[in-house]
């Protein structure tokens, strides 16, 4: 019997110890559960020993497993380094998961700094809802994402932070005294609804939800009709049909996050980090940096 050991099992059985599990291993590599679990099967045959146990509903590697976890890493770090240095392209790919607010103004200039960052990757985005997004990286469908908030967990570095405006229909005119602001705000939850009316409770100030979006262009839409006021990060940068409002209480910056998929590497992490960063900072400026977490 021939004994070889394939690069796209060792693919499969690496992803499986970066992403957590078949199922998210599956999912990153854009394969069927199924085909993951016929490559591990195909390296046990291989190598005539079993790679991976049960554990409860989940599973673990063997010492054997552990073994040719190790020397896969290794195989596949120089099978990409000889195609590359044949100008050969490993189709490395780096999905990034972003919210519609950071992607508006961010992503153009994000997607040419990360292409000076990672010459050798070819990235792709995805736009969705925060929580969407957060589901994406523990199933290994995203490699990283940008959300609002701060970097709490390990797997998280806070890049800066972004300003926020209030924006109205240019003839909106504010509620008499005592009257309820109208707002338009994303569907909950959101950052950017929560800090709208805390800012306005923080200040004594009624408000209430009086329309409700689960994107950005129907919040932007519902703001121009006259609907009520917005809270948005453009980065100075007032959206087509809208101004912005300096007559209701200033809302503190929200931090803005990258985080990453279980296993990824750690230089990506960094080199995504300070990408955004270097888009976040204008020119000659030292960027709004926050106290970083461990990668």
């Amino acid at each position: 019997m021939s004994r070889i050991l394939d690069i796209a099992p060792l693919r499969s059985f690496v992803a499986v110890a970066d992403c957590g599990g078949f199922q998210r291993a599956a999912a990153s590599l854009y394969l069927s559960q199924g085909a993951v679990s016929q490559h591990v099967r195909r390296l046990e045959a291989a190598i005539g020993r079993p790679l991976v146990e049960r554990q409860g509903r989940g599973s673990r590697f063997t010492a054997a497993g552990e073994t040719l976890l190790r020397q896969a890493r290794r195989i596949l770090a120089v099978h990409d380094e000889t195609l590359r240095g044949f100008g050969v392209d490993t189709e490395q790919a780096l999905v990034i998961g972003s919210t519609e607010h950071a992607a508006a103004q961010l992503l153009p200039e994000l997607a040419g700094a990360l292409a000076d960052t990672f010459p050798d990757w070819r990235v792709r985005f995805r736009i969705d809802r925060g929580a969407q997004l957060r589901t994406g990286l523990a199933d290994g469908r995203i490699d990283l994402a940008l959300l609002f908030g701060p970097a709490d967990d390990a797997d998280a570095l806070t890049v800066g932070e972004l300003e926020l405006t209030w924006y109205s229909a240019p003839g909106w005119r504010p509620p008499r005294h005592g009257e309820p602001i109208p707002l338009v705000a994303f569907d909950a939850p959101c950052a950017l609804r929560t800090r709208a009316l805390d800012t306005l409770a923080g200040y004594g100030l009624p408000a209430e939800v009086g329309c409700e979006a689960p994107h950005l262009a129907g919040v932007q839409a519902a703001v121009q009709a006259g609907l009520g006021v917005g809270l948005m990060a453009t980065l100075g940068q007032t959206p087509q049909g809208l101004v912005a409002r300096d007559d209701l209480p200033p809302a503190l910056p929200l931090p803005l996050s990258v985080w990453s998929r279980r296993g990824l590497r750690t230089d990506l992490v960094e080199g995504a980090a300070e990408s955004l960063r270097r888009v976040l900072s204008p020119a000659g400026e030292v960027p709004r940096v926050l106290a970083v977490q461990g990668a």
